[in-house]
């Protein structure tokens, strides 16, 4: 995706990467690219940023690295032809600069291989599957985001697939200022499948689809009428300079996430069972308030539910999706009504204000200086409730989140006075 986060900041001081003057289409051989200090920092900075620290620990040690653990041109070529792979993966120096940054940064990527292995890879491929998108795509989201689900690049593009605002709501991905599904990797992944198989209908050749994903079909077409060519390799003399090492920074990602090993670098593993499932919430709550009433962990949540914003789910507006861990499944519907009454402040929104008043501050109707809790006692209604408290039953129901005027006895009402 055009301006994706951590392409750019890796490529940020790559000044001349290829050839001015066009290789032939056969040619992938551009001379041997220049030290790029900028690499290591970026690389290291964003890893150290994600949310996945909180959830994955590697019991890798890394010292400084041998460069025995680098191979030769020949074992790199070997191993990328042995990969049972539709997209072409070719060798060059450019490839084999970004091959080695990536084992540079070992402990890195073995944070990244045990998130892709655990929690992404499976679900990427199964969803490119059903539109018939080569399975080696799968490793894109390693090269737009580092595969952290709420990246944000300084032009804006989000999530583990890096889409625009405008082109994700075009794919159907609601984008507002509490949600933001750019960054749910369900939705997100189905939204850059169809993009992909959409890019591929225009060109017919999965290097150019990638590259258009990067820089835009109308830089694609603009390099094509200036060099004359057709193919990526033809025309990357003309593309723009961060697209120019899109398609080597891409083939060096699939290589080292199918030969990690080969190089002694470990997985990290998961602090939590990723076995999850999804309920659906019609309630306005903030992460918080579940993470604190049912005991799961808060980053756990944030994790597993990337897509809001603020940690609040807007359910009040329509149901959205909360994703659990399978052995917590059902703990918000066995929790509701103390999630909804824990600390309700983290989630209520103002109804009504009254300007100016001797304070001069403004006063909700939902203030909890107002606020008295009312345990249920047996023979108590809503009805008998509200008439003892001088207020109505559809206010109970308001504040409380009732849809009917079922309670239960020991069930905790608010009461606004």
């Amino acid at each position: 995706m055009k301006h994706h986060l951590i392409f750019v900041l890796l490529t940020a001081s790559l000044t001349t990467v290829f050839a001015q003057t066009p290789p032939a289409d056969n040619d992938t051989t551009p001379p041997a690219p220049k030290p790029v200090p900028a690499y290591d920092a970026a690389l290291d900075s964003l890893i150290h940023d994600f949310f996945v620290l909180k959830a994955f620990k590697s019991d890798c040690s890394y010292a400084d690295l041998d460069v025995s653990s680098f191979c030769s041109d020949s074992i790199y070529i070997r191993r990328l032809q042995k990969l049972p792979y539709e997209m072409e993966m070719p060798f060059n120096r450019e490839v084999k600069a970004f091959i080695e940054m990536y084992l540079r940064k070992r402990n890195q990527v073995s944070y990244m291989v045990g998130l892709g292995n655990t929690y992404y890879f499976k679900m990427f491929e199964e969803i490119l599957s059903k539109y018939d998108i080569p399975l080696e795509l799968c490793y894109l989201p390693v090269i737009e985001s580092a595969l952290n689900a709420r990246a944000v690049s300084s032009a804006g593009a989000a999530g583990l697939w890096q889409f625009m605002v405008f082109t994700g709501r075009d794919y159907g991905l609601e984008v507002n200022s509490l949600v933001d599904e750019r960054m749910d990797p369900l939705k997100s992944t189905d939204a850059a499948a169809r993009y992909l198989r959409d890019l591929y209908k225009i060109y017919g050749d999965w290097h150019l689809v990638i590259a258009a994903y990067n820089c835009g079909p109308g830089n694609i077409a603009k390099a094509m009428r200036r060099s004359g060519k057709t193919t990526y390799w033809g025309i990357y003399p003309y593309l723009p300079q961060e697209t120019r090492g899109y398609v080597p920074i891409f083939i060096a990602a699939n290589y080292v996430m199918n030969y990690y090993k080969e190089h002694n670098i470990c997985p990290a593993k998961s602090v939590y069972k990723y076995a999850v499932d999804t309920v659906m919430i019609s309630d306005r709550v903030h992460l918080q308030q579940i993470a604190d009433v049912t005991h799961i962990p808060y980053e756990e949540l944030q994790f597993l539910n990337p897509q809001y914003k603020r940690n609040i789910i807007p359910g009040n507006i329509k149901p959205y999706p909360l994703i659990l861990p399978l052995a917590n499944i059902n703990a918000y519907a066995l929790n509701r009504d103390s999630i909804l009454n824990y600390k309700p402040e983290l989630s209520n929104r103002l109804e009504k204000v009254t300007a100016g008043g001797s304070s001069g501050k403004a006063k909700s109707s939902s203030s909890n200086s107002n606020c008295i809790y009312y345990k249920v006692r047996k023979g108590d209604t809503l009805t008998s409730i509200a008439r003892n408290n001088r207020t109505t039953v559809a206010n109970l129901q308001k504040w409380n989140k009732l849809r009917g005027t079922n309670i239960k006895i020991g069930q905790t009402l608010k009461i606004y006075k």
